[in-house]
């Protein structure tokens, strides 16, 4: 298919993944916002779900910064939303964490746990865990053999690992960079323990559902990842449409026959999220 408006009929309600799907990190892709301004206009509801290790109100404000108003959608559910009510309410994964936790991330995602009974530990090895939502702004996101070091450290110090974003990478402003899904995937090969919140697990897709307010027969989800948007949605029983402007942008004519090999059959595959 080429054009969102053909499918948007059969729908009543979104779930729309964010980075690859409607920004690059700097700027909304062409025709997302009318896209989004139509299906609005057409009485659909749009809810974003995203891997982003930070809460909906800093989600949003960003969007907000880039056009994408509050009345473009119907609310924000993210991966770094699902960790927090897990600090917060406990759950039986959860429950066996002492209070101390080591931050490996940028400051911005503090958001996470900064209002929650914690202790924020200086070294991994005063720490009864780590939080895990991303490379720093210090070492920054190219370079993975540079978390080597801190990884180690953890092993060491027996921490479990609480990953805030299941994404290996995504594309910002056309650079590919590694997210927080990767250097858990790393801690888990050499042995580590790894708890992760956010898409494919189906369960971040109940409360998306319950606050988008459409039937999962009705609703589509929207993403750029077959690994995380288009495994999520199938594994939570919904159809899904798969867009190539985000990590798959450079392998558009091979897309069907990829994501037939990955056991995944979306309702569509489109270039982009345009109407």
């Amino acid at each position: 298919m080429s054009g969102f408006g053909a499918l948007a009929r059969h729908y009543d309600g979104f779930i729309v993944d964010l980075w690859g799907v409607v920004h690059d990190g700097f700027t909304p892709y062409p025709g997302v916002l009318d896209c989004l301004e139509r299906l609005r206009e057409a009485g659909k509801r749009v809810v974003f779900l995203s891997n982003a290790p930070r809460r909906p109100h800093g989600i949003a404000r960003m969007l907000a910064s880039m056009g994408v108003t509050p009345d473009l959608y119907a609310g924000i559910m993210s991966s770094g939303e699902a960790v927090h009510l897990g600090l917060k309410e406990r759950p039986a994964e959860f429950a066996t964490l002492g209070r101390r936790l080591y931050h490996l991330g940028p400051p911005r995602d503090r958001d996470v746990f900064d209002t929650l009974n914690y202790e924020e530990a200086a070294a991994p090895e005063a720490a009864d865990f780590v939080l895990n939502t991303g490379p720093d702004d210090e070492l920054g996101p190219h370079d993975p053999a540079l978390y080597r070091p801190v990884l180690s450290a953890c092993l060491r110090a027996g921490l479990k690992m609480i990953c805030a974003n299941p994404d290996l990478e995504v594309i910002k402003g056309g650079e590919r960079i590694i997210c927080a899904g990767y250097l858990a995937q790393l801690y888990e090969a050499d042995g580590g323990q790894v708890i992760q919140r956010g898409k494919p697990d189906a369960a971040i897709y109940q409360p998306t559902l319950d606050m988008l307010g459409t039937v999962p027969a009705r609703t589509l989800a929207v993403g750029d990842s077959l690994r995380t948007d288009i495994a999520g949605a199938k594994a939570a029983g919904l159809d899904s449409c798969w867009v190539l402007s985000g990590i798959h942008a450079a392998q558009p004519a091979q897309a069907p026959a990829e994501a037939a090999a990955s056991g995944l059959h979306p309702a569509a595959i489109l270039p982009g999220l345009s109407w």
